[in-house]
């Protein structure tokens, strides 16, 4: 009989490519099937950055190994982004590139927790960040987050789950799967818990370059007097550089924590992808009009998901925001994934069971609506009506 890691084989399936064969039993009876599975940019790169990308991969530079830290110019435009937006002194020296933010906070899982160490999760959760440390042998407790809150994480919740052995809380804002964008003063005071029971904040801000126009920096946490001793930021250049196949991700953090994580990278992966790296940096500046005009795009599709179930009794948003609607769906005691399953295959509208991001969100289905164009997500509600379960 064949053996493997019990710690890999225990986990399930990656959910993404199974929720994708539930599309390909649609007979198109609806219309045309609209994916709002995985969380993917909707529109393409920015032809200069292609042009750019293409450029450098052709260049023998980036056919050699690069530094593990990541090129020094990606790394010190990255660094300036950060200052700029947080009001932050921090130099290249505080940032990391990695293969995508799933290796970022693979690296840093490595350098922070030992075997049979525990990190705090919100529940729901970003399925990718259970499994990670579910395979590394490291614990997980789950704090949880309810609609009736927003999906915020509640302080007191938090504190009475910083027992002995926990040495870290993970957190995603704005949320994986729900949307939830939780508030500067949230951030500041859950900060605040961590520095006094001597835990990592680890903060996962993939979607952060899709908040409401105006609405500000994130948070101040980096302006903080010593945060290095306490925080971690995760970055993802996919969905904004609309990349996510160039896998280019960023770690931010103190230089004692980015001494351990370089140890990790080097093991993981030596650098990350430098053709992406090159391409990228020569046009990370120039694509923030861009950006700011993709992000107002998101937004309006954002704003057609709202409409679009606003007219529908049995289906509710209880959450929305930056790529995300979280929404309750109209049979309560049946699991989330079979409603997925048939409404992909029966209403041709894909989309991820609430129950692979925790126990007890059996009643939800996230909608990624930056997949497709509003038009399209206009289209929702004349799905939704229509669909029924079989034999209910």
């Amino acid at each position: 009989m064949l053996k493997f890691n019990p710690l890999v084989t225990d986990l399930p399936a990656p959910p993404i490519p199974e929720i994708g064969a539930w599309a390909r039993a649609y007979e198109g009876t609806q219309g045309p099937l609209i994916d709002l599975s995985q969380a993917a940019p909707g529109f393409a790169p920015h032809p200069d950055l292609l042009a750019a990308l293409g450029e450098a991969a052709a260049s023998k530079k980036a056919a050699g190994y690069g530094p593990i830290a990541g090129e020094p110019r990606l790394r010190s435009l990255y660094a300036a982004e950060i200052c700029a937006l947080y009001g932050a002194d921090i130099g290249a020296q505080n940032v990391q590139i990695t293969a995508g933010c799933n290796q970022a906070f693979v690296a840093c899982a490595i350098a922070l927790l030992a075997p049979g160490e525990t990190m705090l999760m919100t529940n729901p959760y970003y399925f990718n960040h259970q499994t990670t440390l579910s395979m590394l042998g490291m614990q997980v407790d789950l704090v949880p987050c309810d609609a009736a809150s927003g999906f915020l994480p509640d302080l007191d919740a938090l504190e009475q789950a910083m027992r002995p052995g926990v040495r870290a809380l993970a957190l995603v804002s704005p949320n994986n799967p729900t949307g939830a964008i939780y508030p500067p003063d949230r951030l500041a005071a859950i900060f605040d818990l961590c520095r006094r029971k001597r835990i990592w904040l680890i903060l996962d801000e993939t979607y952060r370059d899709f908040l409401p126009e105006g609405a500000g920096a994130p948070h101040g946490l980096f302006a903080e007097h010593g945060w290095q001793n306490h925080l971690v930021g995760l970055y993802s250049f996919s969905k904004s550089c609309c990349i996510p196949g160039h896998r280019l991700g960023a770690i931010t953090a103190g230089v004692n924590l980015l001494a351990q994580v370089e140890k990790v990278m080097d093991n993981l992966q030596i650098c990350a992808p430098r053709a992406a790296q090159i391409g990228l940096a020569r046009m990370l500046p120039a694509l923030k009009p861009w950006q700011a005009e993709n992000r107002r795009e998101i937004m309006q599709r954002g704003q057609a998901m709202a409409a679009a179930l606003a007219g529908l009794e049995d289906w509710e948003i209880v959450s929305l925001g930056a790529y995300f609607a979280y929404v309750r769906h109209p049979y309560p005691d049946i699991a989330a994934s079979f409603v997925a399953e048939k409404l992909a295959q029966i209403g041709g509208v894909l989309t991820v069971p609430g129950d692979v991001f925790g126990a007890a969100q059996e009643a939800y289905l996230r909608f990624a609506f930056a997949n497709v164009d509003a038009q399209t997500i206009a289209t929702l509600e004349g799905r939704l009506s229509g669909f029924a379960l079989p034999g209910i």
